[in-house]
């Protein structure tokens, strides 16, 4: 995983993104998010596979989190899959633009519903190149 992404230790106060380290296409996703967090102060990253993960969110399981990326903001609020991908287009202004279409009245369900198809399919779209043997676990969904 990249070293570089800020970790919440070294960076209190900020939202934290929870993904799926092992997943090439999620670790893309990060790296995209820490690059829309222009002032570098608004997220730091934990991969679902650290132990703090489970110290920290016993309530977040592990199934729960393989199924889709949580963003915990600082109050403690937890936004999952395309309810975290709205609350950040809240959160980061460089996806402004794409909060209108992501908050049109009665939309959540289908986001929802189009969020879990790329999670599931989300080793495929990173074309199987996947870490320690996870692309065989989910390919079979």
């Amino acid at each position: 995983m990249n070293r570089s992404l800020p970790d919440p230790d070294q960076a209190p106060g900020t939202d934290v993104v929870i993904f799926d380290g092992q997943c090439r296409f999620c670790q893309g996703q990060v790296r995209n998010l820490q690059r829309l967090d222009v002032t570098g102060k608004r997220l730091s990253f934990l991969s679902l596979h650290d132990l703090r993960v489970a110290e920290r969110y016993p309530d977040l399981s592990h199934a729960e989190l393989m199924t889709q990326m949580y963003v915990v903001d600082a109050q403690g609020n937890r936004y999952g899959g395309s309810d975290a991908v709205r609350y950040l287009t809240r959160r980061l202004p460089l996806l402004w633009p794409a909060m209108p279409i992501l908050h049109l009245p009665g939309t959540a369900g289908l986001w929802r519903w189009a969020y879990k198809q790329v999670a599931k399919r989300r080793y495929r779209i990173s074309g199987q190149a996947c870490e320690q043997d996870t692309c065989s676990i989910h390919l079979k969904r």
